[in-house]
């Protein structure tokens, strides 16, 4: 089947491009929806996404409005070096940040949520799902730029970054 591959391919590309129109759409449907009062309030309330970080499994899960999303594979501290555990809000984001502290390394699909802590993209595929950043959650490329755009698009302000052992 020569065309199977490519089949496959495009199912996945389209699979994830639903997902992502559905979260934005629900997100949207939400925050200009129809109806006012407290079931307009309680409608931007539920306009949210919750990235929940597992140290010990080594994956993130993004909720949107309480909504099973997206499922990742991601690499937070390794030896000798921590991923802080709490719940935060994004303190600021860059498409594409450039490391002072790792010889002006490019990194892309920074959100920064605790200091110098930020999930971001990593060219080190191989190493997700398990530990071997400097305490920063590393993810795939494609998948940093989905959580960047899904941030960008809620806002940080309806951002939490949960990271649980």
């Amino acid at each position: 089947m020569p065309g199977r591959q490519g089949d496959i391919m495009y199912t996945a590309i389209s699979a994830k491009l639903i997902n992502i129109a559905a979260a934005v759409t629900a997100g949207t449907v939400l925050l200009f929806g129809a109806g006012n009062g407290v079931a307009h309030a309680a409608n931007r309330a539920a306009n949210q996404i919750v990235a929940r970080i597992s140290l010990s499994q080594q994956t993130m899960e993004v909720l949107v409005d309480g909504r099973p999303t997206f499922a990742w594979k991601v690499s937070t501290g390794g030896k000798g070096h921590v991923t802080p555990t709490g719940s935060f809000k994004p303190t600021r984001m860059h498409q594409m940040w450039y490391s002072r502290k790792y010889d002006n390394a490019p990194m892309p699909h920074w959100v920064f949520f605790k200091g110098g802590y930020a999930v971001h993209a990593t060219n080190f595929v191989k190493r997700l799902g398990r530990p071997a950043s400097h305490g920063c959650v590393r993810l795939h490329p494609d998948n940093a730029a989905d959580f960047y755009q899904l941030v960008e698009i809620f806002g940080p302000a309806n951002t939490r970054i949960v990271i649980i052992k």
